[in-house]
């Protein structure tokens, strides 16, 4: 992992190319050009950016030039292709890598943990929580938090505000979970007597999530009738996303805005799925699958498929873009 070295310069925490790359990027993996005693104490976007801020550029090609030669901070982050094609003005540094965005990420949470690093457990005192709820070390739950019964919180999670978990759910460690989400409502599901009226069924177990989740404002997630609903270790969920009862959901996927997934569908690893695309109840999606924006998908998708439209069906023969590793995690 990055190991960020803290220094005290007049009070000012500062950081230099070892601080930002180290632990993470062997020196076979990016090169430099420029001052290599530079130092930083922010970041910053490319066109705003100071001498005193790390910056980076994920452009290629003559627009990723323009805006590097045109930028004044300190440091800046460089696609390793514009390598000889762009150079640095006098005292700043460019280090060319594969990925500066990732490295940028990488360094700007690190930083941020060891600007505000959390000490001990808080709780808003407007919340309520159940006596038997059991919380981590570090953790951080806002105001107008409600936490029901058999609930367990890991160590070093985050809950903002006006967060509702109702109960039977086990929440992971680095967890993260914004204002408004709900987890643990029962699900939506009957059975429909012959004289028409309906009976509800039972939702009597809870939701497991693993290590490392965020999940965005405004988000439900229903928990188990029979099965627990699961979310995999490092998936991320944006806003007004809903999940469906006894759904399964692997590592590292990313779904995003308006994503609904019917009751016990089943999500392999590393799969993203875009922008209010539906999921039928009992679908079974692959490790690795790129469900594309509004797509209605009816059908299982196999590992590695990419499919959109109503129904969805696989394009991936007709997709041809760096993009879908950054989906998915994995080059086509």
């Amino acid at each position: 992992m990055l190991s960020l070295r803290k220094k005290n310069y007049a009070d000012t925490l500062k950081w230099d190319m070892e601080d930002i790359l180290g632990g993470v990027y062997q020196r076979k993996e990016f090169s430099v050009e420029g001052n290599l005693a530079k130092k930083i104490n922010s970041i910053s976007s490319l066109g705003e950016a100071l001498g005193t801020d790390l910056a980076f550029c994920s452009y290629v090609n003559e627009f990723g030039i323009k805006q590097i030669s045109e930028s004044k901070a300190g440091i800046i982050l460089c696609k390793k292709n514009l390598k000889d094609s762009v150079h640095p003005k006098k005292g700043s540094l460019l280090v060319f890598l594969d990925n500066p965005r990732l490295a940028f990420v990488i360094f700007a949470n690190k930083m941020q943990t060891e600007i505000s690093p959390r000490k001990g457990t808080t709780i808003g005192t407007s919340s309520v929580i159940e006596k038997d709820v059991i919380t981590g070390t570090n953790c951080s739950i806002g105001n107008f938090v409600t936490i029901g019964k058999n609930c367990v919180i890991g160590d070093n999670t985050v809950i903002h505000d006006r967060v509702t978990i109702a109960q039977n759910c086990r929440i992971g460690k680095n967890c993260m979970i914004q204002s408004g989400v709900t987890l643990g409502e029962d699900g939506f599901a009957y059975e429909r007597h012959q004289n028409n009226e309906l009976e509800k069924f039972p939702h009597l177990k809870g939701i497991v999530i693993g290590d490392s989740v965020e999940i965005y404002a405004n988000t439900n997630i229903a928990r188990g009738s029979l099965t627990d609903t699961e979310i995999g270790d490092g998936t991320k969920i944006d806003a007004m996303v809903h999940i469906a009862h006894n759904v399964k959901i692997g590592r590292n996927c990313l779904l995003t805005g308006g994503t609904i997934i019917g009751g016990s569908a089943v999500i392999g690893n590393s799969c993203w799925t875009g922008l209010n695309c539906t999921i039928k109840n009992k679908v079974t999606l692959g490790n690795n699958v790129i469900v594309g924006s509004g797509a209605s998908v009816i059908h299982n998708v196999s590992d590695g498929d990419i499919v959109a439209g109503v129904p969805a069906k696989s394009i991936k023969d007709k997709v041809s873009t760096d993009e879908i590793f950054l989906m998915t995690g994995k080059k086509t």
